[in-house]
């Protein structure tokens, strides 16, 4: 692996080095390596491209990590992933896509991964989306993410995107069974010309269920972003939708959060903001002896923190 294939592993997974536990690392299309515990197997898909991960009923403090990394230019990549999480088991899964684009053709990652999470089970998903690169190709990323949740299990997903993506889709559906809980935490950024579509959308159907869904965003230069976020209330549960965003220069954003109670027993809240960075907070910082530029990336860095 080159030094280019390993800023990509280190940006989306955190890894230095091959990590301990199940992984599956896919590069240009292809398994570049894989491993396999007792308690996690990971099988090629057969009639499609992709893998079906199987963790144990039970399986607790162990993680699988799953990235993927393009480095060809003009590469696209579609893959269909598949989580099948035992009951009672505590597991981190780490995914996310790293693109590096040298050349002038588009290169684009499609993944789209099922989540089946068992009685009681308790999972943490962290997905990071990056792409570098000094050619004039553009970097696209359309990820999407179906969850299935059954009784008392909890799914907390961390979606985080800061540089790099010139074009992204980012889909993500839920249904919750009964006394399930979903926390989602959104933090994305835009710059240039870049562009932006997130639409969550949340069934809370059993009852007792309930979802905090919060994005974060920063949008730059001329850059857009288009952010929907839908809670269906269809039983007795809590729902709970944020969206904060700062805009810069030129740059737009949309928001647009949706709740639907279909039951009298429903309880749900949404807010939303958009806003320029307060002055006040820059004078601050810059009498601290950081620059203006200085300062707004101070303020940037920490809101997406």
């Amino acid at each position: 692996m080159d030094q280019i294939q390993r800023t990509l592993l280190e940006q989306v997974a955190d890894l230095h080095e091959v990590p301990a536990g199940a992984y599956n690392i896919r590069e240009n299309g292809q398994l570049f390596g894989r491993n396999t515990t007792a308690n996690i197997d990971i099988v090629t898909k057969e009639d499609k491209p992709g893998i079906d991960i199987r963790i144990k009923p039970g399986t607790r403090n162990e993680s699988v990590h799953i990235p993927v990394i393009l480095s060809q230019s003009g590469m696209k990549d579609l893959v269909y992933n598949d989580f099948y999480i035992g009951e009672d088991c505590d597991v981190t899964i780490v995914a996310g896509c790293g693109i590096h684009n040298g050349g002038d053709k588009t290169s684009e990652h499609d993944g789209i991964h099922s989540f089946h999470i068992g009685r009681n089970a308790r999972v943490r998903y962290v997905e990071k989306h990056y792409g570098q690169g000094d050619g004039k190709g553009r970097n696209i990323l359309n990820p999407e993410t179906i969850v299935e949740m059954e009784q008392g299990s909890f799914l907390e997903m961390e979606m985080v995107q800061i540089r790099g993506v010139d074009s992204t889709k980012r889909v993500t559906s839920a249904v919750l069974g009964p006394q399930a809980s979903l926390v989602i935490k959104e933090k994305l950024m835009t710059h240039g010309e870049q562009t932006a579509e997130t639409y969550f959308s949340v069934d809370l159907n059993g009852e007792g269920s309930s979802t905090n869904v919060i994005s974060r965003t920063v949008a730059k230069d001329r850059s857009k972003q288009k952010l929907l976020m839908k809670i269906n209330g269809n039983n007795a549960c809590a729902g709970h939708s944020e969206c904060d965003s700062i805009i810069m220069d030129e740059a737009s954003v949309q928001a647009i959060p949706e709740i639907t109670a279909n039951s009298t027993e429903a309880s749900l809240v949404h807010e939303a903001a958009i806003g320029k960075i307060a002055g006040e907070q820059l004078i601050k910082l810059m009498t601290l002896g950081l620059t203006e530029k200085e300062a707004e990336d101070a303020i940037v860095n920490g809101f997406l923190r």
